[in-house]
């Protein structure tokens, strides 16, 4: 009780400074609320810490409050960012930035009141006329020259979020020691230092010009011209869950040859309430269903949907028995790597050094085919900012062809370093031109692959811990683990224990060793002899933990057998939850 007592008056003592003349009437009227309200759980959870930089620069849910989003969260960073910036950058005559936004509400608010801040201190700032996707963010940085960019967005959250993802000179999201530089000089500001009055000659509004060759840059990663030419009438159906994809996705469809692309009419419309799917992430299926309605009407050959900004892609197909069924976020990181890596070398383009990369939770049947192919495969963290060092790291000696993780971002180009849905979707309808050419589809495409590298069934546990409860319980589930690693899981003898928060490698016969990573990472895996593989990991962008289970079959000889080894993974997946009592 004394704890809590104590926790209330901090945030009252914080809450109190939201009173004074530099925040605006209605920022003050919310604060006074929650000071005067009997239940403190809206002030706590509104004042009990500071957004802080995470796997993906600042996310919350929008409001009054140190802990939410609104201008002045938003201010504080951006001076904080801008101070960095000008110690960084002390030689050049001009600093600039970019300055990107999804379709959020708030989001061009707090998009312009980046522009402002950036501005007041001296920034030339490349604003976007209107929401952009995502990696037209990190190309734009690239293409202008810019030293860093900001993009306002809270990705695939929900309506209540927004967030701010920082981005460096290489047009990757802000890694070490950057972000805690930035860190450290958010946390020197002081409201009263934050200068909002934005210099309009600073600020040059950009749209179109770098569309289009955005756009074009895009059209070069085609591996096969000429299958879209026979297939160019393929049958797409493509929403934007009322998010920026609608700008580009369906311009680069036609751009590369397909003539005949549905797009789901009631999601066209830009929307941060997004009013049609109960959460616009294309992981759940449910935001997939008015695009399934419009599939069945129109008997299309795929369904593909992007996130609010369009830097990730979930599809959908029809199976052997003409059913529509969703693919998995490793499943599409699978098609595309297995594709890029086979077509490439069936058309002379593969040369040596070129190197794919997957993260560390994403599906080992990417290694098996690497390893077949003689392609270096790396592993990385998850986080696409990472997928991006690799890039850097070989930039000038080794071909980057293509890289991604299991929660549905893909990378297939290098003048982009981050995810990227508007090239994704490409490429995706490419393969599915690619599989009609052949007599399949995308669904038989990916029964040959599980026939030739073994089947792998790949699934996500989100525990939900919301608030600073749910904060401390993620941690002493972390904790817990490292205590008390498992010997085994559902059944299966636990044979390699990784622990990426000591970079230590455990075997079973007692020998350690280190794990080659750039930085240390409180991820826990676990590998059993069967070939199961557990990870865990708090989220850094949500207040979750999460558990990415993947079980092995190989004997899979046939696409009926599919059926058996789903059925089989099912059950060992079951039997997985209950070993960590989920």
């Amino acid at each position: 009780m004394e704890n809590n007592e104590q926790l209330i008056a901090q945030c009252e003592a914080k809450a109190q400074q939201w009173l004074a003349p530099s925040f605006d009437a209605k920022t003050q009227e919310a604060v006074k609320a929650m000071l005067s309200s009997d239940d403190k759980t809206e002030l706590i959870e509104s004042f009990y810490k500071d957004l802080e930089f995470g796997t993906g620069g600042l996310r919350g849910i929008m409001g009054a409050g140190s802990n939410r989003m609104n201008i002045y969260t938003v201010g504080l960073a951006t001076q904080g960012f801008a101070n960095y910036l000008r110690k960084n950058f002390a030689g050049l005559n001009e600093i600039s930035v970019v300055v990107c936004h999804d379709c959020r509400n708030n989001s061009r608010l707090f998009a312009e009141t980046v522009a402002n801040v950036f501005s007041a201190n001296g920034i030339k700032v490349y604003l976007f006329d209107d929401m952009r996707p995502t990696p037209e963010c990190s190309f734009a940085i690239r293409y202008l020259k810019c030293q860093a960019g900001v993009n306002v967005t809270a990705s695939h959250n929900p309506k209540e979020y927004n967030g701010y993802k920082a981005y460096w000179e290489d047009g990757a999201q802000v890694l070490s020691p950057h972000d805690t530089g930035i860190i450290d000089e958010v946390n020197k500001v002081k409201i009263s230092d934050v200068n909002f009055s934005g210099n309009k000659d600073l600020i040059n509004i950009i749209g179109e010009e770098i569309d289009k060759v955005y756009l074009d840059r895009i059209k070069e990663i085609c591996i096969d011209p000429e299958v879209i030419k026979r297939q160019k009438d393929l049958k797409i159906v493509y929403t934007p869950l009322h998010g920026t994809g609608m700008t580009l996705i369906p311009r680069s469809l036609k751009l590369w040859g397909f003539e005949n692309v549905h797009c789901v009419k009631e999601q066209m419309v830009k929307s941060g309430d997004f009013p049609t799917v109960v959460s616009p992430n294309p992981e759940n299926g449910e935001a997939l269903t008015l695009a399934l309605r419009d599939a069945k009407e129109i008997d299309a050959d795929i369904v593909m949907a992007s996130d609010p900004d369009a830097d990730r892609v979930g599809m959908a197909c029809k199976n052997d028995k003409g059913e529509w069924i969703l693919i998995n976020g490793n499943q599409t990181c699978l098609l595309f790597l297995y594709y890029i890596i086979t077509n490439r070398k069936a058309k002379g383009l593969l040369k040596k050094g070129d190197f794919i990369v997957k993260t560390i939770v994403t599906t080992e049947v990417i290694r098996k085919i690497a390893d077949k192919q003689g392609i270096e495969m790396r592993d990385c963290y998850t986080g696409f900012k990472w997928i991006a060092s690799e890039i850097a790291k070989s930039e000038g000696k080794q071909q980057y062809i293509g890289g991604g993780e299991e929660s549905y971002g893909f990378l297939a180009e290098d003048f982009v370093r981050d995810k990227d849905a508007v090239s994704a979707c490409s490429l995706l309808a490419e393969i599915c031109a690619y599989a009609k050419d052949q007599g399949k589809t995308l669904y038989d495409i990916l029964m040959d692959i599980y026939i030739e590298y073994g089947f792998s069934r790949e699934f996500t546990v989100n525990v939900v811990k919301p608030g600073k409860s749910g904060a401390d319980e993620i941690k002493q589930m972390m904790t817990d683990f490292r205590n008390n690693p498992p010997q085994e899981l559902g059944g299966s003898k636990v044979v390699v224990w990784k622990d990426y928060q000591t970079l230590e490698q455990l075997e079973a016969d007692g020998s350690k060793s280190k794990l080659d990573m750039p930085t240390t990472s409180n991820v826990l895996q676990w590998f059993c002899e069967d070939g199961t593989k557990v990870s865990v990991r708090p989220s850094g962008t949500e207040p979750k933990i999460k558990f990415y289970i993947e079980v092995k079959d190989n004997t899979m000889k046939c696409s009926n057998c599919y059926g058996r080894c789903m059925e089989g993974a099912e059950a060992k997946i079951e039997a997985i939850k209950k070993s960590l009592n989920l």
